[in-house]
This record gives structure tokens, C-alpha cells and sequence, in this order.
């Protein structure tokens, strides 16, 4: 795992998105199509804007994939994440093949189906973040480690209902659906490459669990470092918590 640290979530998210579009050139120069799964949040919303203005990239060419979406809940809502794919990655770039998780339909059929489509060839490059209980995707703790399902329903505890709430999507608890289709951690773990773009000091307590703690269920996103090629991308903020190495890969990525 390598992890970079920014003096903001503006640096920081224009460095993600540099990365991001250099990783996208490339396997668009040695390859006919790319398969992305990608990540949505309030985290990743000045990630995307910046990534989808970088010059060089052939969208029609690149397959994406949902990592995660509420169970019954309209794409009109606010707090949809196919609504915010569609808006803020996929007609705005001209993406033509893109496979959302309809919340709306049955969730077992919705599952199944994009999770055979997932399956059918490897996946190039994965985004995620990591939220405040440490979830990746929405595998909330204790996560499955060990499933190989792609796509799993799942159960949303407290802390991540309450995060969405925090972030303005929802106006209240009881109105952030109990349940979501999330991209299983093996199957986001089978991408070639993850960039985790993670900012705000609401992060820094996960961020360390997840990065200096033990691998554990107890911390989703600690599954991370059992990847090969993983860059984590935080602000001071979140990365608050690591303590004196931080102040380094601080230094070192201004």
C-alpha cells in the first residue's frame, strides 16, 4: 500500500485524479477496452470533477461497473448513486457501456446479474473510499472477508446510516434505506489496481485503523493492504491520526 498525504482535499483530489487519468492512458494504449468500478460519496465529488476534465481520455472505450447502491431507493433521490454516476461520470463523459445496481428492482435478481456481467473479465482499476466506521464499499463491520460472491445485500448499521445523514443526503436516520447492494471486498480486492481517495478529519480515525491497525473485519478497508497495487490518497486531516510518519509523506507529496 502506498499512501500520499495533501495539505487539503483540493490537492489532494487533483493529485487522485492525475494518477487516476495516467492509469487510464495507459491501459487505454495497451488495451481495446478498460474495465472501472467506481466509487461515488461526498468524498469523491472533487476527485471526479477533476478526473473527468483530464485531457486524453477515451470514455467510450471504458466499461464501468456500480460499487455499491441503497436497496429501494429512486433514482430521483438526492442521495442516489446511480443518479450521481450518470450526472457526474458517465453522461458526462460519454461512458457507453455502464452497468448500474437498480435499487428499485428486485435486489437478489439486480445482484446476480450485475455481478455475472462483473465476472465475465477481469477488472482494470477500481476507485473506493473508506467511510467513518472503516466500511469499504458498504461493507459495514464486521465485513465478509471471505465470500466470493461479487455483489452481496447488506445490512447498514448506525454509524454509516448516520454518515449519510451527516453528509446532507438524507435529512433524517429513519430515511437512509436499512439495506444496499455492495461490490463484496474479494471481488473489489480482484482489481488490478485501487485508488482509495480518502479526505477529512471525519476519516482520521478509520483511516488509521484501517492503515496501521491489524487487518480485520472489525476494519473493513484494512483488506486494502492485502492488495499489491493500492495507492491511498489522504488530506492532513484524515491522515491527523498516523502520527509522526505521516509528517514525511507529507512533506514528501507537496
Amino acid at each position: 500500500m502506498q499512501i500520499k498525504i495533501f495539505p487539503d482535499k483540493g490537492s489532494l483530489s487533483r493529485a487522485a485524479a492525475e494518477h487516476a487519468a495516467n492509469s487510464l492512458r495507459s491501459l487505454l494504449r495497451e488495451k481495446t477496452a478498460v474495465r472501472l468500478v467506481a466509487a461515488t460519496g461526498a468524498s469523491q465529488l472533487e476527485f471526479l470533477e477533476a478526473l473527468t476534465s483530464a485531457p486524453g481520455i477515451d470514455w467510450s472505450r471504458i466499461e464501468v461497473f456500480h460499487l455499491d447502491e441503497y436497496v429501494g431507493l429512486p433514482i430521483t433521490h438526492p442521495a442516489s448513486f446511480r443518479k450521481y454516476l450518470y450526472e457526474r461520470l458517465v453522461n458526462k463523459v460519454g461512458v457507453k457501456q455502464f452497468h448500474p445496481l437498480n435499487g428499485e428492482s428486485e435486489a437478489e435478481v439486480v445482484r446476480e446479474q450485475v455481478g455475472r456481467a462483473l465476472l465475465s473479465a477481469p477488472v482494470d482499476l477500481a476507485f473506493v473510499g473508506i467511510g467513518e466506521n472503516g466500511h469499504l464499499a458498504f461493507n459495514d463491520p464486521p465485513a465478509d472477508f471471505d465470500t466470493d460472491e461479487p455483489y452481496l445485500i447488506v445490512s447498514l448499521d448506525q454509524a454509516c446510516r448516520q454518515q449519510q445523514v451527516n453528509e446532507g443526503w438524507f435529512p433524517s436516520l429513519d430515511q437512509v434505506p436499512p439495506q444496499a447492494i455492495s461490490m463484496s471486498i474479494r471481488q473489489i480486492l480482484r482489481a488490478k489496481e485501487i485508488i482509495a481517495v480518502v479526505p477529512d478529519a471525519r476519516k482520521a480515525a478509520a483511516v488509521k485503523a484501517c492503515v496501521a491497525g491489524p487487518i480485520d473485519p472489525a476494519a473493513p478497508a484494512s483488506a486494502l493492504r492485502r492488495h499489491a497495487h493500492v495507492t491511498v490518497f489522504l488530506d492532513k486531516d484524515s491522515a491527523a491520526s498516523l502520527g509522526p510518519q505521516s509528517t514525511a509523506q507529507f512533506d514528501s507529496a507537496k
